[in-house]
């Protein structure tokens, strides 16, 4: 896949893009031990969006990885991770707050500390929804590209700090047109001392056409389903099945 486009997207900022179906986005960890919020809705039905626990209960997971498919309320296919050089990424521990960042690593705003401020993950969220006419009511559940956090006997949840390196990546394929909201700030679970400021380079790929026995249409059963629904979902719209 050849490279449209490539930006950094320093620690702790947020961004957001349209991105139409049949491009790839190539999210790589610059310095190691990065985090990329996210967040995924239909920009042509904005009450269409990422639906975390059908994710994975459709797929039988609890992580992200490669084959993985990351679904709608309404069953379709926003995009398929189909290359990734980390192998675990969340998607149950949601963003820090405003109150959860000035806890662990002290309050700093833009008017004292400008661009060294310390934002967080709900309201980077706001902001770039705001760009599109969403509210507080439109939050829901998050992935964290780069984070693991996994399940010990008991039931507690553990953090990760090593569980990606510099050079590490993840590509997602896009299955339809998908409104993104991302930053760059820290995992809430973060152990570190200071407010971690990990940069994330950003690269748009023009994707392969999806082949019938590809491998995130066929990683799981339900994945064939997913796709069917996005055929009929971009016939019904005018566009190719």
């Amino acid at each position: 896949m050849s490279v449209l486009y490539q930006d950094t997207l320093p620690g702790g900022k947020h961004w957001s893009m349209v991105l139409k179906r049949g491009l790839a986005l190539k999210l790589i960890d610059v310095e190691g031990g990065a985090n990329v919020g996210m967040m995924f809705y239909n920009p042509a039905n904005l009450l269409e969006r990422y639906n975390a626990p059908d994710t994975l209960k459709c797929q039988h997971t609890f992580r992200l990885t490669r084959g993985n498919c990351l679904y709608s309320d309404m069953g379709r296919i926003f995009c398929s991770v189909v290359e990734d050089g980390v192998g675990w990424h969340d998607t149950v521990c949601g963003n820090t707050t405003k109150a959860m960042v000035a806890r662990k690593w002290g309050h700093k705003d833009y008017q004292g500390s400008r661009n060294d401020w310390a934002q967080n993950g709900h309201d980077s969220f706001l902001v770039e929804g705001g760009k599109y006419g969403l509210g507080r009511r439109d939050m829901g559940a998050n992935v964290n590209w780069f984070s693991k956090v996994a399940v010990k006997d008991d039931g507690a949840l553990v953090f990760d700090p090593a569980n990606s390196k510099a050079g590490d990546h993840v590509t997602l394929r896009f299955e339809m047109d998908t409104l993104v909201l991302m930053h760059t700030c820290p995992h809430p679970m973060n152990p570190a001392a200071d407010y971690p400021r990990k940069p994330v380079t950003y690269q748009l790929l023009k994707a392969e056409p999806v082949a019938a026995d590809d491998y995130c249409r066929t990683f799981r059963p339900e994945n064939g389903r997913g796709f069917e629904n996005n055929r009929i979902h971009h016939l019904c719209c005018g566009g190719e099945g």
